[in-house]
């Protein structure tokens, strides 16, 4: 498995921008990866809730 470090992330992240992007296009691809990163990271340590206990406290059908 290959670790990349924060900066060869980054670069990946801007190659895939287009040539027109803006500042605020970039914000938002890093943000979507923290958020991304931070959900698989709390699934992996058992901080999440099952859809069917959410539904059940909600009162939501299947």
């Amino acid at each position: 498995m290959q670790t990349d470090t924060l900066k060869q992330k980054a670069h990946q992240l801007l190659d895939k921008l287009p040539d027109s992007a803006t500042w605020e296009d970039l914000m938002y691809q890093i943000y979507v990866r923290q958020t991304i990163e931070a959900g698989i990271k709390d699934s992996d340590e058992g901080r999440t809730t099952d859809v069917k206990d959410v539904r059940k406290k909600f009162g939501l059908n299947a």
